[in-house]
């Protein structure tokens, strides 16, 4: 109780600080890097945290572009601190001094993630920053540094023990069916007679993984068809409204026909085989 209490105390005091600067004159984003990174004090860290990923959603594409250069370029681990640590470890190898040099190489980045989703509602803008990302890669490959850092913050963050599993039915809220609806990147889902086609008959299930720090956002779903038998065709499972049910004690095939990931800026972090083998 006290920790929800505080919880929503921290996010009553983001929501008031970020009334205020919206019609106010701000200081720029790398000024606002720089305080998080110097800063000591929990809820003023929480708060810049706010200012810095606010601050990033007005970014037009080319500040985009010149923001995550300046992580590729500034954000890296100190090369006089990794060379004196690497030096400590060569001349006594140990478990602490190789700690050392672990700790000494960590770029200064991955800390920058972790102060960035300390505050309210941070991990669903820090994926929607990776999306961004993943856009500029194509022709800025010195990017895949940075990206690296995003994939192992988000392998943490998002680890197995995280995901909560959930049935997706027609009792489901609306906001996540139509999310269903829109994410469906195997077989698109044309309509809700046709979402409902996939998911209200009894011989239909779907599953989807989602996150505590993602409310109502899927990441990745599969759309499941109990049969009897073996198909010959997708189409037949596809075109089913569900009114040839007659028995369902009769199946002994169950078809996953289509498994969708919902978030572009969680790409390459592994969901599927885990979310086929717990629906197994």
């Amino acid at each position: 109780m006290a920790l929800g209490r505080f919880q929503d105390f921290l996010s009553a005091l983001v929501s008031g600080q970020r009334s205020f600067f919206s019609g106010s004159e701000q200081a720029s984003i790398d000024e606002l890097l720089d305080k998080l990174m110097g800063t000591v004090g929990e809820v003023s860290g929480i708060v810049t945290a706010r200012q810095v990923l606010d601050q990033y959603a007005r970014l037009t594409v080319e500040e985009k572009l010149e923001f995550f250069q300046n992580l590729e370029e500034n954000f890296n681990a100190d090369q006089a601190l990794v060379k004196l640590a690497f030096d400590a470890y060569s001349k006594n190898p140990s478990s602490q001094t190789l700690n050392k040099l672990s700790l000494t190489t960590e770029p200064l980045r991955q800390e920058l993630l972790r102060r960035l989703n300390q505050t309210p509602g941070a991990t669903h803008d820090l994926v929607s920053m990776r999306t961004d990302l993943l856009g500029f890669l194509k022709t800025n490959p010195e990017l895949k540094s940075v990206d690296d850092d995003f994939v192992r913050m988000f392998t943490s963050w998002f680890g197995r023990g995280f995901l909560q599993l959930q049935t997706i039915d027609w009792s489901t809220s609306a906001a996540i069916l139509e999310r269903i609806i829109r994410y469906e990147a195997v077989h698109a889902i044309k309509d809700w007679d046709d979402l409902r086609s996939r998911i209200d008959p009894s011989n239909r299930r779907c599953f989807a993984y989602f996150h505590p720090a993602l409310v109502d956002e899927p990441l990745i779903f599969v759309e499941v068809a109990l049969l009897n038998e073996l198909p010959a065709a997708i189409a037949p499972i596809l075109e089913s409204d569900g009114s040839d049910v007659t028995d369902d004690t009769v199946y002994d095939t169950a078809v996953f026909y289509s498994i969708s990931n919902c978030q572009p800026g969680l790409k390459n972090i592994s969901f599927g085989n885990f979310l086929i083998k717990q629906v197994v």
